[in-house]
């Protein structure tokens, strides 16, 4: 039986804390993941046009072992400036690698595109470094859905997308979260219905308790509406168990399997997917090979909920170049 956590939401992995920032007008935003003190932290990609930041610094073999904080954001390539908001302010709580007499936070980043949703992109200065401070600031254990801080611009196939997150309680006393902004080429809806692709690992009904559908998965032909670089979904999965650089990439790795089993298709050429895993280090692993493969299935079941939830927690503004899923749909049976 699939547990969640007390909230739902990645921070039921204790010690993280999640801020969002947004601007309406700019139809972007921000989305920060963070902890009280510095935490394990891999990557791995499997798109085609992703952006990044500081990502090499997660392989195994590199010195930095902790990072402060992980970014996801809007914005293209200008959404990285967005770590430089958070840097500054890491660095002001007297955060960072210990460098002689100073300190340098370690913020990886990943964006996503949305400068073509209808927002005003004609910014003169990079609005990102002042939404990264402000979804910093803002970061704490209980934070909104859909269309906010990362997710504030996203489409997802024919529906807006959004930011989404939840969470898994395994058997084992640890906990496994996902959180998720989703701007994909692909759908995370069956067809023309609302019956969401994740509907088999839906917890209760935390994105609307559709069900399943019986169809076939579309042909690639039919879901490619946007041009090369305007699609990704960045995401990271956490766990409160104590892993080495490279279990956490492995848990990445697997979390992918979630992003495959949630948006059809998923991973193409045109799309940045991306994965960062996070791991606290709160509970060693008694049986790591056992509870590796475990944290790996956990992760990507996570990560299939958040999507769904991400996009049915969307809402619709003036203007939207598709609907959300709540404007077509409506949230009951």
């Amino acid at each position: 039986m699939m547990i969640p956590g007390e909230r739902n939401l990645i921070t039921d992995v204790a010690g993280l804390r999640v801020g969002n920032a947004a601007d309406q007008a700019l139809r972007s935003g921000v989305t920060v993941l963070t902890a009280d003190r510095p935490f394990t932290a891999a990557v791995h990609v499997m798109g085609g046009a992703p952006g990044t930041r500081e990502t090499d610094a997660l392989a195994a073999d590199k010195l930095v072992q902790g990072v402060d904080a992980l970014v996801l954001s809007g914005g293209s390539a200008f959404g990285l400036d967005a770590a430089s908001g958070v840097m500054a302010g890491l660095r002001a709580m007297g955060r960072g690698f210990q460098v002689g007499s100073q300190k340098v936070p370690i913020v990886p980043a990943a964006i996503l595109f949305d400068l073509l949703n209808g927002g005003d992109k004609t910014w003169s200065e990079s609005p990102y470094p002042a939404l990264g401070a402000r979804a910093l600031a803002t970061a704490g254990p209980v934070f909104d859905l859909g269309s906010t801080g990362a997710g504030t611009g996203a489409t997802a196939g024919p529906l807006k997308g959004g930011l989404g997150s939840a969470s898994f309680l395994l058997p084992s006393g640890l906990t496994v979260g996902a959180l998720v902004a989703v701007n994909a080429l692909g759908s995370v809806t069956v067809g023309d219905g609302p019956e969401f692709w994740a509907a088999p690992w839906e917890a209760g009904a935390e994105f609307g308790g559709r069900g399943m559908a019986q169809a076939a998965p579309p042909l690639l032909e039919a879901a490619l509406p946007r041009a090369l670089g305007e699609s990704t979904t960045i995401a990271i999965v956490a766990t409160d168990a104590q892993l080495t650089k490279a279990q956490a990439h492995r848990m990445a790795v697997a979390a992918h399997d979630g992003m495959a089993r949630a948006i059809l298709p998923s991973h193409t050429p045109l799309d940045g997917d991306l994965v960062f895993a996070a791991a606290t280090g709160a509970h060693p692993l008694t049986d790591p090979l056992a509870q590796e493969m475990q944290l790996g299935h956990a992760a990507a079941i996570c990560l299939a909920r958040a999507i769904a939830r991400g996009v049915h927690s969307a809402t619709a503004l003036p203007g939207d170049p598709v609907p959300s899923w709540q404007a077509r749909f409506g949230s009951g049976r």
